[in-house]
């Protein structure tokens, strides 16, 4: 299904900032539908000048209306349509009462519809279509008609182009409150007017015992917070409901999540609502992950040192071994094991068990290089990108690609220098599961006759790792000179 953006683009003709205004609205009218019990849907005129649906939403404090997902839905020229351009023309909401409407698998229901237009700056953009279900004939109790009474006014906010706020804060920490976590309705004084159970529920367990309905919500917080609890700077404006701000109050050993929502009418705060919920255990367990992963990251800090300290160790052994097979053996030893420490290094960067492979590779192909290449003029080049991968594919990578890298720059290359150009090509088996095509290729003098490839200890160890990755290489000479190295790997998914 499309997005709301997309039919915005495609179906309409509002502007990017009113197409904003919607969007600020969609992101938050989950609180006006469970705040009503009710059904929302957010009606536009298209290009054809008919009302569309392109948004729907639907209550979790009670029961639905729709079944069927009312998005692409046209009102068609009739009751519905011409009360969508009543509203819209008059600029004030309408209600309709007792519709019967009949759906698949649903009973006839009677229900009530109400149409609000949305204004941004004094024109309406919009028009969003209130549908309760009116399914008991019982005397709603405290809570119901305190919920349906603060939906009406932020319905009459819409209305006025007063919500939603353009000044409410985005992209906070997990456990944002909603309706079911607890209400709390505040007068223009910031006394309590009404709380929920739930809401009820955690301010006692911020140490507060005493009656909640008619005390200040900021004296009830400012005495159970502690001095050594930390206090945010918005704590003020929301317990006392004077601006829309988020915060988190620490104290009786739990955290409890709030958000205000400030009540107003042509442009005067009456009261506000704050959302709450207890979000103890949810940051506890952020904190144990936290403090799991810097575990890991130190764990992968410390293997790299140790790693490089035994790099080290056999680069001073090297140094008092005589000219000769047995430290060209030391020499190659420490690159492998500085490769593996690479890996490590940059896990130890990260928050997960997944790195981004392409830097590691052109780390490690620039160390080998400057190793091997002994003075001769060597170019690399590098087509494709690995991505992510997971650590434990990192790793023999890491290994496979420095051997190749070196064997073509050694045995290919030589003395007279040249290329070596790497290709990788990231794709999907038969099966769906990942896996990677590299090829490594030199413009040297070849595959030599007299010395197959796979003889050598390093060619070797690439082959043990190739087949540990589920994957095959092989050797082919390139016209007009040269050697192509060609593998594949399977790949673990990155989740």
């Amino acid at each position: 299904m499309a997005t709301l953006s997309e039919l915005l683009r495609a179906r309409t003709n509002v502007s990017a900032h009113d197409a904003e205004w919607l969007h600020l609205l969609v992101g938050d009218w989950q609180l006006i539908a469970d705040l009503s019990f009710a059904d929302l849907v957010l009606w536009v005129r298209s290009v054809s000048d008919r009302w569309e649906a392109l948004a729907h939403v639907r209550p979790t404090t009670g029961q639905l209306v729709f079944v069927e997902d009312q998005v692409g839905r046209t009102a068609q020229a009739g009751r519905m349509g011409d009360l969508l351009s009543e509203a819209a023309d008059e600029q004030r909401i309408l209600r309709v009462r007792q519709v019967v409407v009949h759906q698949e698998q649903v009973p006839e229901q009677s229900v009530r519809e109400e149409y609000i237009p949305v204004v941004r700056q004094g024109r309406v953009v919009a028009v969003m279509t209130r549908h309760t279900n009116l399914w008991t004939t019982r005397t709603p109790s405290r809570l119901e008609l305190t919920y349906l009474a603060t939906a009406d006014a932020l319905c009459r906010m819409v209305t006025g182009g007063e919500f939603p706020n353009t000044s409410a804060p985005t992209g906070l920490r997990r456990g944002a409150p909603r309706v079911g976590d607890g209400v709390i309705r505040l007068d223009v004084d910031g006394v309590v007017t009404y709380a929920s159970p739930n809401a009820v529920s955690a301010l006692h367990r911020l140490g507060h015992l005493g009656e909640v309905v008619g005390a200040s919500l900021a004296q009830i917080v400012t005495d159970n917070v502690r001095e050594f609890d930390p206090v945010d700077e918005g704590l003020a404006l929301v317990v006392t409901g004077r601006q829309p701000w988020r915060t988190e109050i620490v104290a009786g050993g739990t955290t409890v999540s709030m958000r205000a929502i400030p009540l107003t009418e042509a442009g005067q705060r009456f009261g506000a609502i704050v959302l709450l919920r207890d979000v103890g255990e949810l940051r506890r367990r952020e904190r144990e992950l936290m403090t799991k992963d810097a575990t890991i990251r130190e764990i992968h800090h410390r293997v790299k040192n140790n790693l490089q300290s035994v790099a080290a160790l056999l680069r001073l052994q090297a140094r008092r071994v005589p000219e000769g097979e047995a430290r060209a053996a030391l020499a190659e030893a420490e690159r492998r094991v500085g490769t593996i420490a690479l890996v490590h290094d940059q896990l130890s960067a990260g928050f997960d068990e997944t790195v981004d492979f392409d830097a590691i590779a052109q780390r490690g192909l620039n160390a080998v290089v400057e190793v091997s290449a002994n003075g001769a003029p060597v170019r690399t080049t590098t087509e494709g990108s690995f991505g992510r991968l997971r650590a434990e594919d990192a790793t023999s990578l890491a290994m496979v690609m420095s051997e190749l890298v070196q064997n073509a720059i050694e045995h290919g290359l030589g003395e007279n220098g040249g290329q070596v150009h790497i290709t990788i090509d990231r794709q999907a088996d038969e099966r769906g599961n990942p896996m990677v095509v590299v090829s490594v290729e030199d413009d040297g003098k070849g595959i030599d006759p007299a010395r197959r490839p796979g003889s050598g200890l390093g060619t070797q160890i690439v082959q043990s790792l190739v087949a540990d990755l589920s994957g095959r290489i092989s050797w082919e000479p390139v016209v007009p000179h040269g050697t192509r190295a060609r593998f594949t790997a399977s790949l673990r998914p990155v989740t």
